[in-house]
């Protein structure tokens, strides 16, 4: 398959665990199933999110950092950043995420510089009859335990066929041969202060030549 790799298997009943005792945490944020109509059939715990900027679109944001909930979910946090270590990366954006009975997220893609120079993987916890993926015309049926890498800059989606949450790991790792990439332009007070020290332009000595 082009657009989908099984990576291994995972003993996940540590994760649910977990879960289970932060059921609060499914509606801190909300803002992506309310902001983002293919996820309107979702609940999002953010465990690592976009650094906040105003002048920047959240696609072409490259700075992480943990959120408060994070620290509630000790065993979760290790697995994702022993898992990006592992294939010679860090961890970047990184969330648990529920997927309503029956529900669907609908047809999309992940665009912008922040996925460009990711990878996305995804962790099946709960998932009773199976979870259903297509990336690029490509189907798979993960099944509980299972992690996989999937190309999430093709058009995707997934669907719940069972009566119950299906419940997913999902998170970026940012290849170290990529970190250099994984900048952003500074802020405009950033700008703006340092033209202020600024030495004037130079211009060299030396005349250009132009071709006749």
């Amino acid at each position: 398959m082009e657009y989908f790799k099984h990576l291994q298997n995972v003993d996940v009943v540590p994760f649910l665990e977990e879960i289970e005792q932060n059921e609060d945490a499914w509606l801190e944020n909300t803002s992506r199933q309310e902001k983002v109509s293919a996820q309107k059939e979702t609940q999002t715990i953010v465990l690592r999110n976009a650094v906040t900027r105003d002048d920047i679109s959240i696609n072409e944001n490259q700075e992480c950092a943990w959120t408060h909930l994070a620290k509630r979910f000790p065993v979760a946090t290790k697995f994702m950043e022993e898992v990006a270590h592992s294939m010679d990366a860090t961890l970047s954006r990184a969330t648990i995420v529920r997927l309503q009975p029956k529900g669907n997220v609908y047809l999309h893609t992940d665009h912008g510089s922040y996925y460009f120079i990711r990878k996305r993987l995804h962790l099946v916890l709960q998932s009773l009859k199976g979870s259903m993926l297509m990336s690029g015309g490509e189907k798979v049926l993960m099944r509980e335990g299972e992690l996989w890498w999937f190309d999430n800059k093709q058009h995707h989606q997934a669907i719940n066929n069972s009566d119950d949450w299906r419940i997913h790991f999902i998170f970026d790792i940012l290849p170290n041969e990529n970190a250099r990439l994984a900048k952003n332009p500074l802020k405009f007070e950033k700008v703006a202060e340092h033209l202020a020290k600024a030495e004037p332009f130079h211009t060299s000595s030396v005349p250009i030549k132009v071709d006749d």
